[in-house]
């Protein structure tokens, strides 16, 4: 079977697999419209000034909807690190001179996201459909948008613990930064999910997710993204959160990077090389629900 027959065939079994989904979604809404909304937002911000300056702003926002057998929930976030070099230089005498300064402001950071899922539970288990669009320049990946589909169970689902599995099939097209040869940009998958909560006390939860994707026509291709989380209640709306994010690429994109002679100086060239397999993100927040 050639590429465009597995990629026709990928896109048809995610439109059939939301076909069935959506239709029962909207006669589920008219005819009852008990639904329960809830806004999750969380923002960070770190700065310093002074001799040295930078800036780091967090910001992730989920709203959810669910009404048995339905839920529903769209996330959006990002993050953006600048940091300000400060160059001082004098000029004068060694006793009678004037200290000049120039600044110079660098995005040193920055990767967006958003992405929507919509499950529907029978018979112990669940359907699920989503779509997802990422940016991370940084690490090479300029636009990537993910489609997937499947089904899942919920071996645990209540207020003081969660625990839920499921697997998909996915359609991912990615544009990277600087494109290697010959690589193709649409390709299928499969997506296996965890999805973990446990209530620690009366304000306190940790929580832990993790999706691995698996590049089927090239499985040299695996990416997997892990966050766990601790939460700690302030008040009925407000909580603090720390979370770690792992973030793995088995084969990661190209980046350009200047290529310096044997004496150290600049040739004017850029060569492509691999970035890192792994990427870490530690976030402190403040969370607001509403």
């Amino acid at each position: 079977m050639n590429k465009r027959c597995v990629d026709a065939v990928m896109i048809g079994a995610l439109l059939f697999v939301a076909q069935l989904a959506l239709p029962r979604y909207v006669t589920a809404q008219d005819a009852t419209g008990a639904y329960t909304w809830e806004n999750s937002t969380e923002l960070s911000f770190v700065s310093t000034g002074g001799n040295a300056s930078s800036s780091t702003l967090g910001l992730r926002s989920a709203l959810t909807a669910t009404g048995e057998p339905n839920a529903f929930k769209i996330e959006v976030g990002g993050i953006r690190a600048e940091t300000t070099f400060r160059t001082l230089t004098a000029t004068g005498t060694a006793t009678d001179f004037t200290v000049n300064e120039t600044t110079n402001s660098e995005l040193t950071a920055e990767n967006h996201f958003a992405r929507g899922r919509y499950d529907r539970a029978f018979a112990g288990a669940f359907a699920f459909s989503g779509a997802g669009w990422d940016r991370n320049t940084f690490a090479g990946i300029q636009n990537r948008y993910a489609f997937v589909a499947g089904f899942g169970k919920a071996f645990a689902d209540s207020e003081t613990g969660r625990f839920k599995v499921d697997i998909g099939l996915t359609y991912t097209l990615q544009k990277d930064v600087n494109p290697a040869p010959s690589v193709d940009e649409g390709f299928g998958g499969v997506r296996f999910g965890l999805d973990a909560m446990r209530q620690l006390s009366t304000s306190a939860e940790f929580s832990s997710t993790l999706i691995v994707d698996e590049n089927l026509e090239e499985t040299d291709d695996l990416r997997a993204d892990w966050i766990n989380s601790l939460s700690v209640s302030l008040s009925e709306r407000l909580s603090f959160k720390t979370s770690l994010q792992l973030l793995y690429d088995k084969q990661p994109s190209l980046l350009s990077v200047g290529l310096l002679d044997a004496g150290g100086g600049p040739t004017g060239t850029d060569v492509l090389t691999p970035g890192d397999k792994v990427d870490n993100i530690l976030t402190l927040a403040l969370v607001i629900r509403i």
